[in-house]
């Protein structure tokens, strides 16, 4: 035979069964329940016959099963109903031959003699049975039972504290006390539950006392201190458990006592870290997901609390708790993510402002956020976030706390953490530097700021060290502050020029003169443009026309930029230049030399600025002659190239044609503007034409 499988028929059958067929079948098949005979019995003769019958069915079961305790059972209660007792008895006694350790049948021994009354009996197998099995519990149950039920209290006392010698789990401890309870001996119960939470200190015993203190006893002042010395005497493993809180809380809620319920809360919330992510130390044990859920549910009902009966004060204090939690969250889960940093320490800040806590609360966020050292030395970008959290702190420090030399301190271990030899923060020691001055101690101001000239050499430190300086009246410490300066950045076109100010405030024109002259002998420099305006500038000041136009002079030697020339015509205008004639010549002078080198654009800006000149100073002859120089714009086309001479297609431009200019295009021009001019023509003669035919059709 092939091993291939055999694809089943999933069609279905054709002929369907349903439920009730199947369950009719069923009943229909089942064979039919055979009842017993009645047994009638006449005379005594009969009734002990029927007794041996039924006997050598039970000793056949017995033989045939002698391990099946209801069998036993069963025949032990057979007897009982024919009021043969000491047949029943003999029974059970057989049977606890076979199994003595079985407590079902000591109970139901003990239950026969309890039902037809006989207690002594009852009592004899009961304290047979729990001295055989004194950890089985509802023996004991059963035997304390029938002695109150008897109403002999002393021995059931007795029998409790015979119990109570092998402890037995907490139900047994509450029953002794309840027993006494409803005797009416409170003193004898109240000792009974100090003995069971002295046999098991835990959170649990010490609830079922405070609980039955409270609801069964009416000892409220009982309930508080059982409450209490949980939280006190048991190990921290079960006091600082959230119900053993939650319920002494409620407890004193319940009671009226809502400042103490609100304490309980407060404390509980700062020991269990209630609404925080689990944050405890690696040596202890991590919280079950049980107490988590536990403590989420009292911080729920703090919330609920504070809500019901508490003011604004401690309705802020829980959002600021959750606040706090989810603060805590964003930095356990990052260390380096100081913009979190930064809130946190911000609203703690608001928080103290408002009175709600101290300043340590503010000091412990920064010092735990300046600990995050950024893991990287060389990356300057995580510095730039990591240095505001040692500026802010210093901030708080100066301006909350007005604690100056703290503040000090705190800059001076920010500088020495910096690695100075990759990169510095100017930042970090000007606002060091100035904190020292508002503490009245210019000289180590000085120092410090001397010390980050050679640490750090940044212009900004360089500038705040000067106008301090100046602010002092020191003009020989900044000019030798301004000396070190340049010779570090010789090509800084903005510290040349302020010097040269300084110079200029004080009265020293040759030293100001001889400082812009070494500046612009300067073969590298980042803005000669400003320093040269600068330099123009002071001699216009002066009124020394000769040394501006010679400046000017010497400028148009390094650069021929039309700006430049465009400012030594107008210089010619003024009153310090050489009058109107002279800035002509200028202009006409940048002219002809842009027109040399073909500089089209820089020909129309010179123009239009000769044009306003003329406008201003000149006549209307000079005017005119300005305006026959202007140039015509044309568009024109030309090909377009990419970086390797390919040709992108054709765009338009827009060209300048000055009048004075004589190229190949001139005859193309003039063809332009005759057709202009016939267009022109034109146009003139169709409106002509247009306007004698409306008045033909109107005299019509």
């Amino acid at each position: 035979m092939s091993n291939q499988a055999r694809v089943k028929n999933r069609a279905p059958a054709p002929i369907q069964i349903s439920a009730e067929q199947i369950i009719r079948e069923a009943a229909e098949r089942q064979e039919q329940h055979i009842i017993d005979p009645v047994v009638k019995i006449h005379d005594a003769e009969e009734y002990q016959s029927h007794l041996r019958d039924r006997r050598k069915h039970f000793e056949d079961n017995i033989r045939y099963r002698r391990e099946h305790i209801g069998n036993w059972v069963k025949y032990a209660r057979f007897e009982e109903e024919n009021r043969e007792f000491e047949r029943a008895r003999s029974v059970f006694e057989r049977a606890l031959e076979v199994e003595v350790r079985n407590p079902e049948l000591w109970l139901r021994y003990a239950e026969l003699e309890m039902r037809n009354e006989f207690i002594n009996r009852a009592r004899n197998v009961l304290d047979r049975a729990v001295q055989l099995l004194p950890r089985v519990d509802f023996l004991w149950y059963k035997y304390v039972y029938m002695e109150e039920m008897v109403g002999d209290v002393p021995k059931c006392r007795a029998v409790f504290d015979r119990w109570m010698d092998w402890m037995p789990d907490d139900n047994a401890w509450m029953s002794y006390a309840r027993f006494e309870g409803r005797c009416g001996h409170w003193d004898q119960a109240k000792e009974i539950m100090k003995r069971y939470a002295n046999a098991y200190p835990s959170a649990k015993s010490c609830m079922r006392f405070a609980k039955w203190a409270e609801y069964e006893a009416k000892d409220i002042d009982l309930a508080r201190t059982v409450y209490e010395s949980a939280l006190v005497e048991l190990e921290p493993e079960e006091s600082r458990q959230a119900r053993v809180f939650g319920r002494f809380a409620a407890f004193e809620e319940r009671q009226g006592e809502y400042e103490r319920a609100r304490v309980i809360y407060k404390h509980a919330t700062k020991l269990l870290h209630l609404g925080q992510e689990q944050t405890q130390p690696a040596e202890e044990d991590e919280v079950s997901k049980w107490e988590q859920e536990k403590r989420n549910e009292l911080y729920k009902a703090y919330i609920a609390f504070e809500k019901k009966r508490g003011d604004k004060a401690g309705i802020e204090d829980i959002v600021i708790t959750g606040q706090r939690a989810e603060y805590e969250k964003r930095v356990n889960a990052d260390p380096q993510d100081y913009d979190a940093w930064f809130e946190y320490a911000k609203m703690e800040e608001e928080n103290e402002i408002e009175g709600v806590n101290n300043a340590s609360k503010v000091r412990e966020v920064y010092e735990r956020a300046i600990a995050n050292v950024p893991p990287s030395m060389e990356e300057k970008q995580l510095w730039k976030r990591y240095i505001y959290l040692w500026i802010y702190y210093a901030l708080y420090e100066e301006l909350q706390e007005h604690d100056l030399e703290r503040a000090s301190k705190i800059y001076d271990a920010c500088i020495d953490l910096i690695p100075h030899s990759k990169f510095s923060f100017s930042k970090i020691w000007i606002n060091a530097a100035k904190l020292h001055i508002r503490r009245k101690d210019l000289a180590s101001a000085r120092k410090l700021l001397g010390k980050a000239i050679g640490m750090c050499g940044k212009e900004r430190i360089f500038t705040e060290y000067i106008a301090l300086e100046l602010a002092l009246g020191e003009v020989d410490r900044c000019r030798a502050l301004y000396t070190n300066y340049l010779k570090q950045m010789p090509h800084n076109c903005r510290a040349w020029s302020k010097y040269a100010d300084l110079e200029k405030s004080v009265g020293e024109t040759e030293r100001c003169r001889a400082i812009f002259e070494l500046a612009v002998s300067q073969s590298a420099l980042d803005m000669p443009e400003m320093l040269w305006k600068n330099y123009i500038d002071f001699e216009i000041e002066e009124g020394e026309g000769d040394n501006v136009r010679a400046l000017y002079e010497r400028l148009l030697e390094k650069t021929g930029h039309v700006k430049v020339w465009i400012s030594f015509a107008q210089f010619e205008g003024t009153e310090v230049g050489k009058g109107v004639v002279t800035a002509r010549d200028t202009f006409q002078r940048a002219h002809d030399q842009m027109k040399e080198g073909g500089l089209k654009e820089e020909r129309v800006l010179l123009l239009d600025a000769w044009r306003v000149f003329e406008k201003e100073k000149g006549d209307t002859e000079s005017l005119a002659k300005v305006d026959a120089m202007l140039p015509r714009r044309v568009k024109r086309k030309r090909m377009r190239t990419d970086e390797n001479g390919a040709e992108l297609g054709w765009e338009e431009y827009f060209d300048y044609h000055f009048p004075d200019d004589s190229d190949s295009n001139a005859g193309n021009l003039k063809i332009l503007e005759m057709a202009a001019k016939w267009k022109q023509a034109q146009q003139a003669q169709e409106d002509s034409s247009s306007s004698s035919e409306d008045e033909s059709d109107d005299e019509d």
